[in-house]
């Protein structure tokens, strides 16, 4: 394409990619009234988004990310949300970093929050959560007892139940997991589920039958340092997977930070282009188009992770999603939410 390691501004940025994916993108920085940090963040549809992080900060959005309305969980003013997942502009459910380990559920919109489940389990730190479905979910963290934690939820997150001990995969020492975006898992098909670890030992562990038996997936990704390995997965159907992450301690290091595969992890490619350093949250807007953000920069992928070109002016984001349903994406960091539109054209 001609673009290599050159910084695009943003009018050459919107008008690449309209003329090569016949697609206009747009970013839109938000007016917001919080400088909290902000990780966790579900994008319902085109209308309705809820993020989530420090300080027990919760936020909503009901016209596409225009206007927010930020919430105090009560009786959680320490707490770091890092973990959210939203049914629709009522029904939520939070967890936080730390223990104990708490997950909360609101249906009246964040006005009042029941505590479905709790762990004082002085290890106990939730890294992400998500959905096959309204109903069916799964929810991990840290390795608590040698396995990494997991529990599942089959009536949309009023009540959680661990899977036995057996039945979740242990952990090497050094071993366990980063919730830096919440997109350390993705649920996919109607049962498959995958889990990023990171640390000592990076892998993935994916289960085809919602947690009943795991297939451990090593990965080229930088590892070996309690800091490193992968921080985020995204997935394009059964086969194509782009995982990044690198050295949270070394935001510019951009050695093995980046990789993808074509063939459900049977074999690992090294990108032409790598991103440009330690990237926290990665995601498929199209089959072939991927975003990937961190603290220091956004980089963007035509060809699903193969090349990664950095686009300008865009750091200081933790996170971005796509709506699950419709086309609105919106990224969120320390005191800022943007918003990328995509229209089809």
């Amino acid at each position: 394409m001609g673009i290599k390691k050159k910084l695009l501004p943003s009018y050459l940025f919107v008008l690449l990619c309209s003329l090569l994916h016949a697609q206009q993108f747009a970013f839109t920085k938000v007016t917001i009234d919080t400088n909290y940090s902000f990780r966790g963040l579900s994008v319902v549809d085109d209308s309705v988004a809820w993020v989530s992080g420090k300080g027990g900060i919760i936020g909503v959005t009901g016209n596409g990310g225009k206007v927010w309305k930020f919430l105090p969980v009560k009786g959680c003013e320490k707490m770091d949300f890092r973990t959210v997942y939203a049914f629709n502009a009522k029904e939520v459910v939070i967890a936080n970093t730390a223990s104990p380990a708490l997950i909360l559920r609101t249906n009246n919109s964040g006005v009042t929050w029941d505590t479905v489940y709790t762990n004082k389990d002085s290890l106990a730190f939730i890294d992400g959560v998500d959905f096959w479905n309204e109903r069916n979910g799964i929810i991990y963290g840290d390795p608590v007892d040698g396995h990494i934690f997991i529990a599942k939820t089959e009536d949309g997150g009023r009540t959680w139940q661990e899977l036995p001990k057996e039945s979740r995969p242990l952990m090497n020492k050094g071993e366990a997991s980063f919730a830096a975006s919440g997109t350390g898992i993705r649920c996919y098909g109607k049962q498959k589920v995958i889990i990023c670890t990171g640390g000592k030992m990076s892998r993935l562990l994916v289960t085809t039958d919602k947690g009943k038996n795991w297939k451990s997936n090593l990965t080229p990704i930088i590892q070996g340092e309690e800091g490193r390995g992968i921080f985020s997965v995204a997935i394009n159907g059964d086969s194509n997977w782009v995982i990044v992450g690198g050295d949270y301690k070394q935001n510019a290091l951009k050695e093995r930070n980046a990789f993808y595969t074509t063939n459900a992890a049977k074999m690992w490619r090294n990108p032409v282009a790598t991103t440009g350093g330690y990237r926290e949250c990665v995601e498929f807007l199209t089959k072939k188009l991927v975003l990937t953000c961190g603290p220091g920069g956004m980089d963007i992928s035509f060809d699903g992770g193969i090349a990664w070109n950095p686009v300008a002016d865009q750091k200081g984001f933790h996170v971005l999603r796509k709506a699950r349903r419709g086309s609105l994406v919106i990224a969120a960091g320390k005191g800022k939410i943007s918003i990328l539109s995509v229209e089809h054209q």
